[in-house]
């Protein structure tokens, strides 16, 4: 592992005043620890941000304060919410003989045969596993090859990965790290085609036949009168 270092100075504005400092191009952060009170530091922002955007959260960065040497780990990173660059990073001190906990991120390699054969659709469960182990032991990033992944269905679990003795995982055997699912089928939209009627007029609406029984009704009503007079005639009779 590479050892990256960053020259930080001592802050001693803190609060709003901050925010000064950001205008200036310092970024702000702090140095704390197990054996370290916190230390208030700022950093040159542009080349801060350019070294720490190729690290990954397991990286270890060595802060160079006035000749003193911090070995650390970054534990939090603050952004802007609109503009995306960091505000802030709180940094982990490290004892080089104390095991620490740390997550490792997960890359994924090589070419799933299921994924190339049958279309499945390859999706990652876990970004990244818990480690426990020294600094000096510490993997930037574990790589996990999909090869295995044959068939729709296989995944590939954190009990399949194979790290070095002096690492342990701290995540369950059980959690998926990777699997093949079934692709997607989108279903078929059945399109529902108007027939028009024969001797309709284009654009009119159809027709509601509420006056047609209206007058059926008041037709029946009529006969139903003729009927009850024919036999009031006959009684006469």
């Amino acid at each position: 592992m590479e050892k990256v270092v960053i020259k930080a100075e001592k802050r001693e504005v803190t609060g709003k005043q901050v925010g000064a400092l950001r205008r200036a191009g310092k970024l702000p952060a702090v140095i704390y620890g197990r054996h370290v009170e916190p230390i208030a530091i700022t950093l040159e922002s542009h080349s801060a941000g350019i070294a720490l955007g190729k690290l990954t959260s397991s990286s270890l960065i060595t802060i160079d304060l006035a000749g003193k040497e911090y070995l650390t780990l970054v534990r939090e990173k603050q952004r802007n919410f609109i503009k995306g660059n960091l505000t802030h990073i709180d940094f982990l001190a490290v004892d080089l003989k104390e095991k620490i906990r740390a997550n490792v991120r997960i890359e994924l390699v090589g070419l799933s045969l299921a994924v190339k054969d049958f279309s499945a659709v390859l999706v990652q469960g876990l970004q990244s596993l818990e480690v426990e182990c020294l600094p000096t032991d510490l993997l930037e990033r574990i790589t996990v090859d999909i090869e295995p992944l044959k068939q729709i269905g296989n995944g590939i679990h954190v009990r399949d990965i194979a790290l070095p003795e002096n690492i342990r995982v701290l995540n369950d055997g059980d959690e998926m790290i990777a699997v093949a699912t079934a692709p997607k089928i989108e279903e078929e939209v059945v399109e529902v085609v108007a027939v028009p009627v024969v001797g309709a007029v284009e654009g009119a609406e159809p027709e509601i036949s509420v006056e047609r029984g209206k007058k059926e009704e008041e037709g029946t009503e009529k006969e139903k009168g003729k009927e009850k007079d024919m036999e009031k005639e006959k009684d006469k009779k």
